[in-house]
């Protein structure tokens, strides 16, 4: 009888461990977040850091509320996001063909090498001006950079998908007389999903970056353009919304990816040691 009535609570036990395991990264993660919201409200207003230099959490929610009231908030947000998801949606549809067709033919891969390599590690700001001056300062010039931003993590993640096949599938799949465009949609396509998801990831900060860097250096709209002019007037708050907005978008874009990405999980080759 003892048993019998310790066994349901055991089950309950076990059944709330198993909860907390499947949520457990959101509760450490909100946990932590709250934590270091918590302390610096209370660095704010303990006064050991001037206002000027340091905003606190519920003076910056109040600053976003008070924006999103006038309408200045969404004027911003709709130029960046018009900015972002322009040059990220032509990063994506440029780099991901170009990254597959040159990861599969060699001889454009050592023909597009220099410029990719080249290009990938020239700093987007060393760039602005010319931009500028090609695209004016209107909203072209601030999607080129976000372009060029994303367009080379994507391509050349792509590439190194498609270079990184196991030449054993390639072999039994020839076995079989597969011909070049059974093979690209039946071996390389799936074992490149994974390279492609973790290049768009890493795609999304860069055209971030890329939205504050150009609407800093020429824009009249946009979160960057915003954090600029309160930095500018001595507004921390409202620079503390504009870097809030910026994070916040970041996380939601790569929480997006993720759940992509453990779609395609089965794909990804394992590595590690075996023993």
């Amino acid at each position: 009888m003892r048993a019998n009535r310790g066994r349901p609570a055991a089950e309950e036990g076990d059944r709330s461990s198993s909860r907390f395991e499947r949520h457990e990264r959101w509760i450490v993660g909100a946990t932590a977040v709250g934590a270091v919201l918590g302390g610096w409200e209370w660095v704010g207003r303990s006064g050991l850091v001037d206002a000027l230099f340091l905003s606190t959490p519920t003076a910056i929610v109040a600053t976003a509320v008070e924006m999103a009231g006038t309408g200045e908030l969404s004027e911003h947000l709709a130029a960046s996001g018009t900015e972002f998801f322009a040059g990220y949606l032509l990063a994506v549809l440029t780099a991901v063909p170009l990254g597959l067709l040159a990861g599969w033919y060699a001889r454009l891969n050592y023909a597009l090498d220099p410029f990719l390599s080249a290009l990938y590690a020239t700093p987007r700001v060393a760039l602005l001006p010319l931009i500028i001056l090609w695209a004016g300062v209107g909203l072209w010039s601030k999607v080129l950079v976000v372009f060029l931003g994303a367009f080379f993590p994507i391509c050349m993640s792509t590439l190194a998908g498609v270079r990184t096949v196991d030449p054993s599938h390639l072999r039994v799949a020839r076995s079989f007389l597969a011909g070049d465009a059974h093979v690209f949609r039946t071996v390389i396509l799936p074992a490149s999903v994974p390279f492609l998801v973790a290049g768009l990831r890493l795609g999304v900060g860069r055209a971030l970056v890329g939205v504050v860097v150009g609407e800093l250096y020429a824009a009249s709209a946009g979160v960057g353009f915003m954090i600029a002019l309160a930095a500018s007037t001595f507004r921390t708050d409202r620079l503390f919304v504009g870097i809030a907005i910026i994070g916040a978008f970041g996380v939601l874009c790569n929480e997006v990816l993720s759940r992509l990405e453990r779609r395609v999980e089965l794909w990804r080759p394992r590595v590690g040691a075996s023993v």
